[in-house]
């Protein structure tokens, strides 16, 4: 990750906010702070940010609402801050276009390694405009990070899009859970932890395919399984 990574915290716990600020300094990541949804919502809408750090509760519009007008405009990254015991809102936030969530209260330490585990898969360098995939009427672009399914274009936020596009380059391979976290969020799958899954049913909804072009395969993982891979019916 080279150069100074931008970061927006929406959070009115502005004590956190001032933690973060001096935690994030020594990483070089800058932190700028709203401490309220509409503040925050406004900042975002203005852009210049890598990823948004997005807490539910709070009074006035909450982290949801905030979430939810963001995403009609931009796809930004946003990490989610959810209570511990609330886990509905985690999958809530997911639904929401959510890229991952963290409990709250956490350590300092797993917050960075969440932050920078997403910074490294959004901010990669330029791509081979010639890497185009395309299968079972699926194509993809990494170059305009675009994705349509027999031409009709497909609105995908940037984790469904980087998770489509593994599948899609080992078309007919199973992808592991534990491969897609290590992968995308650093760290190992958990049988408690839904992003993922939540990530695969918005691919599923979204390319609104005749067949079910990603399947699970219970305890092994997922494949993105091509017309050409299906069995032929007698």
């Amino acid at each position: 990750m080279a150069g100074t990574a931008h970061l927006l915290l929406i959070d009115d716990d502005t004590e956190l906010g001032a933690l973060m600020r001096d935690f994030f300094r020594d990483q070089e990541i800058d932190v700028t702070s709203a401490q309220n949804g509409f503040e925050g919502l406004e900042m975002a809408l203005r852009g210049g940010f890598d990823l948004i750090l997005l807490d539910v509760m709070m009074p006035g519009l909450d982290g949801f609402e905030v979430l939810n007008r963001l995403r009609l405009e931009r796809d930004t990254p946003v990490l989610m801050l959810t209570a511990r015991t609330e886990s509905e809102s985690r999958i809530r936030g997911l639904n929401e276009g959510a890229d991952d969530y963290l409990p709250k209260p956490f350590e300092p330490m797993e917050l960075l390694a969440r932050v920078r585990a997403i910074l490294r898969r959004t901010q990669t360098g330029p791509r081979d405009p010639q890497s185009v995939v395309e299968a079972s009427g699926v194509r993809l672009d990494p170059a305009t990070r675009q994705v349509t399914m027999n031409g009709r274009e497909v609105e995908l936020t940037t984790i469904e899009f980087d998770i489509l596009e593994v599948l899609m380059r080992v078309a007919g391979r199973v992808v592991s859970r534990d491969e897609i976290a290590q992968r995308f969020y650093n760290r190992p799958a958990t049988p408690y932890d839904r992003s993922i899954d939540v990530h695969i049913s918005h691919l599923r909804r979204k390319l609104d395919a005749p067949t079910e072009l990603i399947r699970t395969l219970r305890g092994l993982g997922y494949q993105f399984a091509s017309v050409d891979l299906e069995p032929e019916k007698s």
